[in-house]
């Protein structure tokens, strides 16, 4: 078995790529591209299509290009060429010295263009663009021939040079390949091959005044770089047969093959740029970055880590048949990685005072915790202890019920790697709300052992008053109410109201004072954790809070009306004599 076979997973893609290395075509090359349109920012659809491209070329050491596919600039813009290339290093993937750009190659295209004016296969059409619709006819109904189909070739070439010097108005034509307009395929009937735009290029300025068709510049680009494997999403499976058109009527270098696959789509989330542009320009969230968006950016920015995307990619795996992926599998992902990474801290959310009575006056302790169970490496901090603590108002109760395993009148818990405290009781004012909880400790139980064996149930967190520093903590839900954010018309009506909640209280422990964005931290008993790159630029603390401890999304989704399948009780097995 060679590396490729026992490296590379057994996808039909990588079926294929194996089939085609078995029978030698290719001269036993591959050769793979991630073409984006800079014009807009990466989302984790991308990122299955970043890993299937740059994964596939890894596997059967071949190379992966990025390639840049900017025939519009309209919406082009050099940001996003920038962003692109950030988030994919990001990911993890290096296309080396392979970046391309579309625009590299608009001499060559236009070549190839007068080439198929020349043979009679391509024309100039001046309908306007509605009745170029119309003339197209539908997916019942034939096209009809434009009447300007059977122009001269010396017309036809005289045309597209006032096209080229910017003597036409945008509109006034199109140069169009000639193909069918009876064809089933509507995409088939004539399609566009250049369009007149007198807008400024992102690199070539204002040098072209005709910029080429996706269709047209698309599989041509990939002859140019000997792509040997055109990864492409399913909705781009009926354009394969005018991808297969151009390259058979061209002077091409190299015959590349077109290859579909089912594109990513995730339980209650959009990949649409569309409508994310939308969300974006009505303020329904606040940016391409926010941390509620499936954008690289957003998903970086709330603590997902290139690993779990990976590893999620991988999970998903590539098919044919499109089909959605349950929230709970990426939150897997990301959980099981942050699991190993993260650092261990303590954050206070809904803070009440804890006063141990017992207490040295004065007294600071230097109490060792452990940053990472799961890595040694990480080694241990120390965390100031005092007679004055802030705990979750949650983990107190003034009647607790029997299976409450937290703190309550007479009850006895361990703080974190710290004493067992016996609470004696608590304050409270006017309204009636508990305002300080009042205990002893247990001198002898330092880091959980009594030395009389005894055991205590439960554990809870705390944070020293003295030494607490202040926080902001969001707390992220689903940003739809829907699996299928699109179910019953409009998406932004299924828009969760609850998306985001900012919690302006939090008290976390002093050691966080030198959080940085990039690192993953476990907020212990709450869940995982990341410093806001943007929210915390002036200094403040404001923390994001990237998945919970366990999956929450079966309870989101009964709560949503989702019906859950009981699961089968077994009975315990029987206990050894």
């Amino acid at each position: 078995m060679s590396d490729a076979e026992s490296t590379a997973g057994n996808d039909f893609v990588r079926q294929i790529i194996r089939a085609d290395l078995e029978a030698g075509k290719n001269d036993g090359r591959v050769h793979t591209r991630f073409p984006p349109e800079p014009n807009g920012y990466l989302h984790i659809g991308h990122a299955k299509a970043i890993c299937l491209n740059f994964g596939a070329a890894r596997d059967f050491q071949g190379l992966c290009n990025l390639r840049f596919d900017d025939t519009n600039p309209a919406k082009e813009e050099t940001e996003y060429v920038e962003a692109i290339q950030e988030d994919i290093r990001w990911l993890g993937w290096d296309w080396e010295d392979r970046l391309y750009f579309a625009s590299d190659y608009f001499p060559q295209l236009w070549e190839w263009a007068i080439h198929l004016v020349k043979k009679g296969k391509a024309y100039v059409d001046s309908l306007t663009s509605e009745e170029i619709r119309e003339y197209r006819g539908s997916l019942t109904e034939p096209g009809r021939e434009s009447p300007y189909r059977n122009r001269s070739v010396d017309e036809n070439l005289g045309l597209l040079e006032q096209m080229k010097n910017g003597e036409l108005e945008e509109g006034a034509c199109v140069l169009r390949a000639k193909v069918d307009m009876t064809h089933a395929n509507v995409l088939m009937r004539d399609p566009a091959m250049y369009r007149v735009k007198k807008e400024t290029h992102h690199r070539t300025g204002t040098t072209w005044n005709v910029y080429p068709m996706y269709d047209f510049a698309h599989g041509l680009s990939d002859s140019i770089e000997g792509i040997t494997h055109s990864l492409c999403s399913l909705e781009f499976e009926n354009h394969r047969p005018l991808y297969d058109w151009f390259n058979e009527n061209c002077p091409i270098p190299s015959v590349p093959r077109q290859y579909e696959f089912a594109r990513l789509s995730l339980e209650y989330t959009i990949v649409s740029k569309r409508k994310l542009i939308r969300l974006v320009d009505e303020g329904h969230v606040d940016g391409w970055d926010d941390p509620r968006m499936p954008t690289i950016r957003g998903l970086r920015r709330r603590g997902y880590t290139p690993a779990a995307l990976r590893n999620f990619c991988e999970k998903v795996g590539v098919a044919r048949n499109i089909s959605r992926t349950e929230m709970a599998l990426l939150e897997s992902c990301v959980r099981e990685d942050l699991n190993r990474v993260a650092l261990r801290v303590m954050g206070v959310l809904d803070p009440i005072k804890l006063v141990i009575e017992n207490w040295p006056e004065g007294q600071v302790e230097e109490l060792d915790a452990i940053n990472n169970p799961e890595d040694e490496s990480a080694g241990s901090r120390k965390i100031p202890f005092s007679g004055e603590l802030w705990i979750e108002r949650a983990d107190f109760m003034e009647d607790p019920p029997r299976k409450y395993f937290r703190l309550g009148p007479d009850r006895e818990v361990r703080l974190r790697w710290g004493y067992f405290v016996t609470c004696t009781g608590f304050d409270k004012d006017d309204a009636g709300t508990v305002t300080c909880i009042r205990c002893t400790y247990d001198p002898e139980t330092l880091g959980g052992n009594a030395p009389d064996g005894r055991k205590v149930k439960g554990t809870i967190h705390w944070v020293s008053v003295a030494h607490a520093l202040d926080a902001e903590v969001r707390l992220y839900d689903l940003l739809f109410t829907k699996a299928d954010p699109e179910e019953g018309g409009d998406f932004v009506q299924n828009l969760n109201p609850d998306s985001l909640k900012a919690i302006t209280c939090a008290k976390v422990e002093p050691s966080l004072a030198a959080a940085a964005a990039d690192i993953p931290y476990q907020f212990e008993r709450t869940g995982y954790f990341c410093l806001d790159s943007k929210e915390s630029a002036d200094g403040s603390l404001v923390f994001n809070r990237t998945v919970g401890l366990r999956d929450s999304w079966a309870k989101a989704k009964k709560k949503q009306g989702g019906q859950q399948k009981k699961k089968e009780r077994r009975p315990p097995p029987p206990r050894p004599s």
